[in-house]
Order: C-alpha cells, then structure tokens, then sequence
C-alpha cells in the first residue's frame, strides 16, 4: 500500500509538490520522489509485497511508461506467472510490477484481470498521456485536479489541497485516459450496480448459504497471502468474529484489536471470543472524557470525511489504528462491508423489496466516500494496510443476487451469514444483534457534542475544494420514511442541519453525556 501524488504539466512547482506528498507521509514509510521532464512523481511506501525491490514510482524497462501504484493485487502471483508465460520479462515478484507490466500486455482490459483493492496512475512519459484506474468498490482512493494547464492526482484530498482548484474523485470501477493539460475523461470498466443481473437469482436457502461459505472463505484466505502479522480489527460482531476466526485458521501469526469504552459491550464480547479461539488481544480502553476538541480535529483532519456520523466514526477509529501500529502490526483486515451487502441496517427491511434493493445499490455505490473512506484514512493516516474480504467483488456480485428474504429472517439481520457459518460460530456471537462500532464502543454521545464545529474544522483544512461537510443521509431517510429519491432530494436542496435541529441533537448529547454510564450484560 501506498500513497500517490502525480503532477503532469509545464512548470509544476517542486516546492508546492513537496507539500502535496509531504500531506500523506503517514500512509508509507519511506518517500521517493521521480521527476522527468514536465512530470513529477511520488510515493509515500508502505513495504508489504516484495519489501526491497519494489520502489516506487515504477518505470517500464523501457522508460517510456511511470506507474504510481497504490494497493493490493491478491492474485499478482497468477498474473505473474501468466505475463511470463506471454514471454515478459519481471524484475520483481511484487504486484507493483504486475500492475504496469498487464497494462502493457492488455491495455485498457487489464482492470478486468486485477482481483484486488487498487488505485493508480500510469503516465506516458513522451506524450504526457496518462491513465487513472481506481478498484470497483473504491476501497483504495484516487482524486484528480487540473489548474493551470496541469494534472494533478493524488491518493486524498489534503495532497491536492495545496495545488489550489477543484477535487474531483476519481469514482468506484473508473478508468480512464488524460491528455497533457485536459481534465480525464473517464467511464466506468464496472457497472456496480448491475452485477449479479445476468445471473439468476439464488432463492433456495441451502444453495445461497454454501455459496456464501465458499465466497467469503475464499476471498479471506487471498488476503491472508503475507509473511508478516495480521491484526483483526475486533468487535465481538457477527462479521468480525468470523474474519477472527478463519485467519487464525489460516495465518495462526495474528492479533486481535478491540476499541471501546470500559464496560462497554464490544470488550465483553471480544474478550470472550478471543479466549475462546486462543488469540492474543490488545484493547483500547478509551474514557469517553478523553475525546475532546483536539480528538475531534485530528479526526476531521485525518478523515476527509463529509458525513457528521462518519466522522464520529472516525473519532473512534484513529485511536484504534494508531495502537495497531505502535504494536507493530502493518497488515489488517476487518469486517467492513457485510452489514451493506447481507441486510445488517434495519432500513433494508422497513420498505418493499423493490425499495430495499434500490436502498441496497445507493448504500453500495457511496461505501467509496463513506465507511470506506473512513477505514481507508484512519488505517493509512498510521501507516497501516486494510484489508476487507467482504468487498470481494466476487461476493459483492453474490449478494446482489440474493433476495433480502434471505438476508433478513425470524427477525435476525444477516440470516444467510448466520447459516453458513452457524457450524464454526460460537452461539452467543450467532445470537448477538447488529450493535454499530461508535454506539457498542460507548463513545458516540461524546463526540456528538462536538457535531457544531464540524464544518468550521472541515473548512480549516481546505476540505471545501472536494466536499462541504452535509448532513447524514440515514438520518435522511428516517426523516422521509426511506424514501429514497426525497432523501436525495433532500440532501440537495439543503446540506446541513438548521439551528433548531443543532440545539435539539445538542441537547440530546449533553443530556445521554450526564447519564451514568451502562454496564454491559453478561453473557
């Protein structure tokens, strides 16, 4: 994993790219730099995949071509070995390599063949020309700039912050071409939400659960091809739990990470279930008293984030991460995505099927710039990858092909999960409710009292030439019953909250603030 910054164009000012890769260091550890011509190139390095030899930017053999590469390609070795076999010469076992190297053998339809979480920039030197890919569920970000007659592009938004103009996201399954001084013209190699339409759908309940087994197995086990630790990000959750469980099947070189307030559910539960599979686990006790303004703003500025609740989210997730990498853990995988997928939200199942599939695909469409986006910059902003076997794109097109009476049934969300697996998961996990992470860590109320400042410290780091700070959009829907084209329409017409509602939501936190604190149940 890495972080990028890519500027192509006549006069681009080195001290002003300095600041803009200077803006990410955190994703890597070590930074290089590659100037040719009237481009300039940068990389901040996370060693994962052959640690020594795959420097970054990357140059063809040939020099004509400048890869900056930032991901993960789970079936690199394949795609090696395949490449060989077409008589290309490798100089490295890294899937950096990999990535240049199917561009030039397949062009444009080498995205196709990349099973991973990636974004990218290939510039060619001659021309200027160059071509952005980002992976189908934009679990790994990519945003462009144009000012001045120059590209350029960046791995987050506060690298692009200093080269002034407007931040455009490069979107989920994109890619496109470049041309020297032109804005991209990009389209989608993906369509997101049509995937699994070709197929037909699977209604029978013991087909659908083995195709889940078989899926998410599959798409842990690719994840888990490292030498190094492997952390699990650790609630005591369905989703979580069962990640636990098969990479200490798999890699027994693991350690689970647990947040929360003490007392709060997500110790209990998480402590029980890393007795019981004999993991070691390290805990986050946090005190709701120590998130305070200083919290908030780091928060906001590591995240980018421009939804209120991602961004108390987050609150909770940099403290998280950072205690990742202080134990020396680099590689990570949680359990991002399923609630999405698999009916966790109780809004899937408040509407028609019809409604919850359009509900489905819209939740599907924006993980990129929401839970995505926040796990992506938490993780990274401390030098540590993630990795999310539930965004597969091989379970993502399974899911879509699986009724929402099979991912909610007998009142229990993620029914077909619970299926598959109810043979390896302990009983009080299988019984456990959806509990989100802010709620369950018993930090959320704590930060909701900062929800007034949100914007000012939002706008303070530059973050308006992306996205202002907007309302979030299930409280929307609630608002307009799951309505989903009034809850778009909605979001349009007005991006935040009105005073009466700031003072109402303020009232509510300072009110929950002063309760005494709960203690969670036995179990």
């Amino acid at each position: 994993m890495c972080g990028i910054v890519v500027t192509v164009g006549a006069g681009a000012d080195e001290t002003t790219f300095r600041r803009m890769i200077g803006a990410i260091e955190p994703r890597g550890e070590t930074t290089e730099l590659l100037r040719h011509d009237d481009v300039v190139a940068g990389t901040q390095r996370l060693h994962i995949v052959d640690r020594e030899r795959a420097v970054q930017p990357w140059v063809s053999a040939d020099g004509r071509y400048l890869l900056c590469y930032n991901g993960e390609i789970f079936n690199h070795r394949e795609l090696h070995a395949e490449l060989a076999r077409l008589g290309r010469t490798l100089r490295t076992e890294s899937d950096t390599e990999v990535v240049l190297e199917a561009f030039l053998a397949w062009g444009e339809t080498a995205v196709h063949r990349l099973r991973g979480e990636f974004a990218f920039a290939i510039v060619e030197l001659p021309t200027r020309r160059t071509y952005l890919a980002r992976d189908p569920l934009g679990v790994k970000p990519l945003y462009w700039s144009a000012e001045g007659g120059r590209l350029h592009v960046g791995s987050e938004v506060k690298a692009l912050v200093p080269a002034g103009g407007r931040i455009t996201e490069v979107g989920p399954g994109e890619h496109g071409w470049a041309a020297p001084g032109e804005p991209p013209k990009l389209a989608p190699y993906v369509d997101l939400l049509a995937l699994g339409a070709d197929e037909a759908p699977i209604t029978d309940a013991d087909e659908a659960a083995a195709a889940v087994r078989e899926t998410l197995r599959d798409s842990i086990r690719v994840r888990l091809d490292t030498d190094l630790t492997v952390g699990v990000v650790l609630s005591g959750g369905l989703d979580s739990t069962l990640t636990l469980l098969h990479v200490k099947r798999w890699h027994p070189d693991c350690v689970a990470f647990t947040i929360g307030a003490p007392g709060s559910e997500d110790l209990d539960y998480a402590r029980r279930v890393t007795a019981d599979l004999g993991v070691p686990h390290e805990v986050i006790e946090l005190d709701p008293r120590q998130v305070r303004l200083a919290e908030i703003r780091e928060a906001i500025r590591i995240g980018e984030l421009t939804e209120y609740g991602d961004i108390i989210n987050a609150v909770v997730s940099v403290p998280l991460f950072r205690r990742i990498r202080d134990a020396g853990v680099k590689v990570v995988l949680t359990g991002d995505g399923s609630d999405e997928l698999f009916g966790g939200y109780d809004m899937y199942h408040r509407v028609g099927p019809a409604a919850a599939r359009r509900l489905f695909l819209h939740k599907i469409r924006n993980l990129c710039r929401t839970e995505l986006q926040r796990v992506d910059r938490a993780s990274m902003g401390q030098g540590v990858e993630t990795r999310i076997p539930f965004l597969d794109l091989a379970l993502v097109r399974l899911a879509m092909r699986l009724p929402v009476e099979l991912k909610r049934r007998d009142g229990r969300e993620k029914w077909i999960v619970r299926r598959a697996f109810a043979d390896v998961l302990p009983e009080y996990v299988l019984r456990r409710p959806k509990n989100p992470l802010s709620y369950s860590s018993g930090l959320h109320e704590r930060a909701r009292l900062y929800k007034p400042l949100f914007p000012r410290l939002h706008r303070s780091f530059g973050y308006e030439a992306y996205e202002p700070v907007r309302r979030d959009f299930d409280t929307l829907l609630q608002r307009y019953d799951h309505d989903l084209d009034a809850a778009v329409a909605a979001g349009v017409a007005r991006h935040d909250y009105t005073l009466l509602e700031r003072a109402r939501d303020l009232a509510g936190a300072a009110r929950r603030n002063l309760a005494p604190p709960r203690r969670a149940a036995a179990h």
